[in-house]
């Protein structure tokens, strides 16, 4: 049985979303093997008509590609979302910290104040809007005190610019940082069956916070998706083909425990993905679950595992599964 879709506060905001978020850096292409800007489009305006409401893009997507797909699929729906970005991942100065170079230009990180004023007007630029619902530090600046990243947030924040504050890619210290500095509402996190540490480091800090934590990669990139068996080949620039998580010895571990959990899936007329993305929202702590999609099909399969409501039995199941196969995985 389907109910509607599971919605959450975003922290302290008063912004809620739903659980099930889109997630658009393949959209961008870059580190994806390209994209389709029509078919793109057709996913996002799919998963908002199948009750997402939850949008997270980021400028680094491309340099502005994500976005800019986002701002044309979201005319006419843009009252029906919470769009996320971020800031931070900057190519228009080279303040902050050197972090890698894309089409041999440097792409430096940085949460200066002066930084996050201009990001913020070409994001909303992009997106074709006025207002950010959840603004995140997409990576963090070790040159930049966490307390002036914090005024520029609050500044934009009090502007109407932006409606909630998030960061990504935290330590524990971060965090408390963040707290201490201002409201700080979400962190954005990666998150999955086969990468949990953040249970014991982060999500301990955002509980005694009351800050929400958004998950993404829940599906480890497609690793848990049900889709990738120990047949399929990667190519050109896609990240995953020399990545030690798709190792055939782990694949073929994902394979056994896919195996394990399809009872619950059919339980539930579910699919393998559906499943595992239902379980993320149910852990304790994860209070989202950010899922790509690159066509209606996947999106619309995404946005029905927030209507499903697994059972105690089912997640017991799951984590007994997890825990058997999902041991000393390459990573």
């Amino acid at each position: 049985m389907l109910h509607e879709m599971l919605k959450r506060p975003i922290g302290k905001s008063g912004v809620e979303a739903s659980v099930v978020g889109l997630g658009t850096w393949a959209i961008g292409g870059w580190m994806w093997g390209g994209t389709d800007e029509a078919q793109s489009i057709d996913a996002i305006q799919a998963a908002v008509d199948e009750g997402i409401t939850l949008i997270d893009t980021a400028p680094a997507y491309g340099q502005g590609l994500a976005e800019e797909i986002v701002g044309k699929a979201l005319q006419g729906r843009r009252d029906r979302v919470v769009l996320a970005t971020k800031c931070g991942l900057v190519w228009h100065t080279q303040k902050g910290n050197h972090f890698f170079d894309y089409d041999g230009h440097p792409v430096h990180r940085y949460l200066g104040k002066d930084g996050i004023i201009h990001e913020i007007e070409q994001s909303l630029k992009r997106l074709k809007t006025d207002y950010i619902d959840h603004y995140i530090t997409h990576w963090q600046d070790p040159t930049t005190p966490v307390e002036e990243t914090m005024e520029a947030l609050e500044l934009l924040k009090a502007q109407g610019k932006i409606r909630s504050i998030g960061a990504s890619n935290t330590a524990v210290e971060d965090i408390v940082a963040y707290a201490k500095a201002g409201q700080l509402d979400a962190v954005q996190e990666e998150y999955s069956m086969v990468k949990r540490d953040i249970e014991d480091t982060l999500l301990p800090v955002c509980a005694k916070h009351r800050i929400s934590a958004l998950s993404y990669s829940s599906l480890a990139l497609g690793l848990l998706s049900g889709k990738i068996g120990p047949d399929r080949e990667f190519s050109g620039d896609d990240q995953r083909k020399d990545n030690p998580r798709f190792s055939m010895r782990n694949r073929q571990k994902v394979a056994a425990l896919m195996t394990a959990i399809t009872p619950v899936a059919e339980a539930h007329e579910a699919t393998l993905a559906q499943t595992v993305i239902a379980w993320t929202v149910q852990q304790p702590g994860i209070t989202f679950s950010l899922c790509g999609a690159r066509n209606p099909k996947q999106a619309r399969e995404n946005a029905a595992a927030g209507r499903i409501r697994l059972q105690e039995s089912d997640i017991a199941t799951i984590n007994e599964a997890a825990a058997k196969h999902l041991t000393n995985l390459d990573s």
